[in-house]
């Protein structure tokens, strides 16, 4: 991506300070800056960085005043951060910004396929899939048949999403991702063998829900797993079959969910949590990493951590007194050998 500093400004609708024809090709962090990069500063820690930074541009607070000379072109906004994620969309949309279907790919007759959607080599997508518009499908992706992919999806390389899958429009899905693989599921027959119970279901992702790479989202055994709109997946998640996950919940890396749990909207899960299956946890939901849930958690907007889980607030205080406890043994002795001495 190239675009000029005066450019650059009025789409983020900015005030420009210093030359307005530099050409910007890449974002950078303040420290690393240089010719041709943009940074920003919004933490004043690093603002020792701005005085000696070779970048050509750097986004800062409208109310910002430097204390020394600044080399690089400012660009002053309302919200440093809003507009720092608003330009690195921009530069990831602009990097990936190809078209065409590459002949490497193979494509069923009975799919349908949107304008301006892009597949790229050794993909195979099969039969009476539907991709809808703008959607980017990177390669050596397999796609089962009867998937349906919203508008404006953009896959990685590697993933997997298997038969009768529903992804909503504006996802994102990172390399080697697995959508509706087999839940966990055997039943002990009278020898004590384990026989497979046929996973008939699917998986169902709402609108603009991103998903890390290596993660797992198992298919139903009957009906849906379900993902709700705005959740955000991080990498190598494990979630079990019929798992209800609410609107705009978002789950750290490594956290497994059992069977048929449901989860509520605007939850926040840390990395490596468990959670045991068939529970309900409530909306607005907060639970540390490494946390073990075993049973549900039905007050909503709580805060748990500790395994098994319990209030976030009586974890800590818990804690401070579980680390106190070998002063408290050599205390108690102290008082049991004082005693003796006197009795005697």
């Amino acid at each position: 991506m190239k675009i000029t500093t005066g450019e650059l400004a009025r789409m983020v609708e900015g005030s420009l300070e210093g030359d307005p024809n530099v050409i910007i090709t890449h974002p950078s962090k303040i420290e690393e800056g240089g010719e041709g990069s943009i940074t920003f500063l919004a933490n004043p820690k690093y603002e020792s960085f701005l005085y000696a930074s070779r970048a050509s541009a750097v986004l800062v607070e409208k109310g910002f005043q430097p204390r020394e000379k600044v080399n690089p072109t400012l660009i002053r906004v309302e919200n440093v951060y809003l507009t720092v994620s608003k330009l690195l969309n921009a530069f990831e949309e602009n990097k990936n910004k190809y078209t065409g279907i590459d002949s490497t790919a193979k494509i069923e007759s009975s799919c349908q396929i949107g304008n301006d959607v892009s597949i790229g080599p050794f993909t195979v997508i099969s039969g009476s899939c539907v991709i809808g518009d703008h959607s980017k499908i990177h390669g050596q992706v397999f796609i089962d048949k009867d998937v349906t992919l919203g508008k404006n999806v953009l896959i990685y390389p590697g993933v997997r999403i298997y038969k009768g899958c529903v992804v909503g429009d504006n996802c994102i899905i990172h390399s080697n991702v697995v959508i509706g693989s087999d839940g966990f599921g055997f039943s002990p027959d009278a020898s004590g063998n384990y026989q497979k119970i046929a996973q008939l279901g699917h998986v169902e992702i709402g609108n603009s829900v991103e998903i890390g790479a290596n993660t797992t989202i198992d298919r139903g055994t009957m009906g849906a797993t379900r993902i709700g709109n705005g959740c955000k997946l991080d990498n190598l998640i494990q979630i079990a079959h019929n798992v209800q996950i609410g609107e705009h919940t978002v789950i750290a890396a490594q956290t497994g969910i059992a069977g048929s749990t449901k989860i509520g909207s605007f939850c926040q899960i840390g990395g490596q949590v468990g959670i045991a299956g068939h529970l309900t946890i409530a909306d607005g939901t907060q639970i540390q990493a490494q946390s073990g849930i075993a049973s549900s958690l039905e007050k909503p907007k709580g805060k748990w951590y500790g395994s098994p889980a319990i209030e976030y607030l009586a974890f800590l205080r818990s804690y401070a007194e579980f680390k106190s406890l070998p002063e408290l043994v050599k205390r108690i002795k102290a008082l049991e050998d004082k005693l003796k001495s006197n009795q005697s």
